[in-house]
């Protein structure tokens, strides 16, 4: 196929494909969907080689947010049946973030629900980092907490963040319909305060809201131009109790294909499968590590994941590796621009390892999301352990047409701050 063949020369050469050649990579049927994997993967090889990074979500600080994003279970009027509690203390998150490193995790993501943190809060955040570092060899740690004010990011990179997550979520011609409280430009500027400070961009987006192609690729050409060195891709949970419970749009064959468009426009940055991977790739989940060098271990904001070993067995049986904390994430030559700019995680890597510093992810979660924008929640109240409520009873498949797995989403009530273990 002529498309994929010169798709995968340009993703060597690190050079962008048109937005033409973008759209018709979504375009293409069933039938060329291997093939489509195939070509993703040759590119995904050149600069990640068979490596998987690993990325660990604590939630800071869950629900009652004044902002009104759809997608978000955390949400202003939100009825979705999640936990909702206030700031963890710097131990209780560290012990949490300890589960995730202990799991494999390289990456630990601080999330917290809320339009933007105060002073105070980054101070509180500041000692969080540090405590987690203290503790936690080599580890990297990734800041998501909101809309950042002047010199924010700057505080946050001296208490020794190496990366900020914050989502442009969907293209700036739709953003409007999904936002109110906020605009496409605010995320936009937290963006590039994060990597004016020398934090390492983390931004990403959240297919399935409805979106048409165009949109999808806009955001995406959008993230190569802001320079995010992580790109989280999530898939919509349609949660009960947000105005976009009945967004069923997606299938696994979409999902790959919106992957493999995403690692053609951005072909040497980490792409990592974020919120929603097991609700809508579902059994095609190894395929998907083809085209993406990153995943969430685990569990996400507000909603469960699969459990963390199921996670490590995929991996291994789909014959890829866990990266470890030594090795660089990215390709020297992001590595070492990242490194020019001051700094971020992995930046003091040897050229010669081909890697530098991973990122994050974000978004605003749980649309299905990853360590990002705002969204849900998992871990228990500050200063002690949460009771873990029933779960609610899970709808059916043949509640929503065409066979969507309703009953695959399931709102976190595991998880570090509560009774159970993490990933249990």
């Amino acid at each position: 196929m002529d498309l994929l063949n010169t798709l995968v020369e340009k993703g060597l050469r690190r050079e962008p494909p048109t937005r033409e050649e973008a759209l018709a990579v979504l375009a293409t049927s069933d039938d060329e969907l291997l093939d489509v994997v195939a070509a993703a993967g040759k590119v995904r090889r050149q600069w990640f080689g068979r490596r998987v990074k690993l990325n660990y979500l604590v939630n800071l600080k869950s629900g009652l947010c004044p902002e009104d994003c759809s997608y978000c279970s955390q949400r202003l009027g939100s009825k979705a049946e999640i936990l909702k509690y206030t700031w963890l203390k710097p131990d209780e998150a560290s012990r949490a973030a300890a589960a995730g490193v202990a799991g494999g995790a390289k990456r630990v993501c601080l999330v917290a629900s809320g339009r933007g943190p105060t002073d105070r809060d980054v101070e509180r955040v500041g000692r969080t980092i540090e405590a987690i570092k203290e503790q936690n060899e080599g580890v990297e740690v990734c800041a998501c907490l909101g809309l950042l004010s002047d010199g924010q990011a700057e505080r946050l990179r001296e208490a020794g963040a190496d990366a900020y997550n914050h989502n442009l979520n969907t293209s700036e011609a739709t953003y409007g319909g999904i936002t109110k409280t906020h605009t496409y430009a605010d995320r936009v500027d937290t963006v590039q305060k994060a990597h004016a400070a020398g934090l390492s961009a983390c931004s990403g987006l959240i297919a399935g809201m409805g979106e048409a192609d165009e949109d999808l690729v806009d955001v995406v050409y959008a993230l190569r131009e802001l320079g995010s060195d992580s790109v989280p891709v999530n898939f919509l949970i349609p949660f009960e109790g947000t105005p976009l419970a009945k967004e069923w749009n997606l299938t696994p064959q979409r999902c790959l294909r919106i992957l493999a468009m995403v690692r053609f426009v951005c072909p040497d940055v980490e792409v990592r499968i974020a919120g929603g991977r097991e609700v809508h790739l579902r059994s095609m989940q190894p395929l998907a590590l083809h085209i993406a060098n990153s995943i969430f271990l685990g569990d996400y904001l507000t909603s469960e994941g699969q459990a963390g070993q199921a996670d490590l067995d995929m991996i291994a049986d789909a014959g890829f590796e866990v990266e470890g904390t030594g090795t660089p994430t990215l390709p020297a030559h992001r590595a070492d621009a990242l490194a020019a700019a001051g700094g971020g995680c992995g930046s003091g890597a040897p050229a010669e390892s081909g890697a530098g510093c991973g990122s994050h992810a974000g978004a605003p979660a749980e649309s299905g999301a990853g360590c990002g924008s705002h969204s849900g929640g998992g871990c228990g109240p500050c200063g002690g352990h949460a009771p873990v409520p029933e779960p609610a009873e899970a709808p059916t498949a043949e509640a929503v047409p065409g066979g969507a797995r309703t009953d695959l989403v399931a709102v976190r009530r595991r998880g570090a701050g509560t009774d159970l273990a993490p990933n249990a």
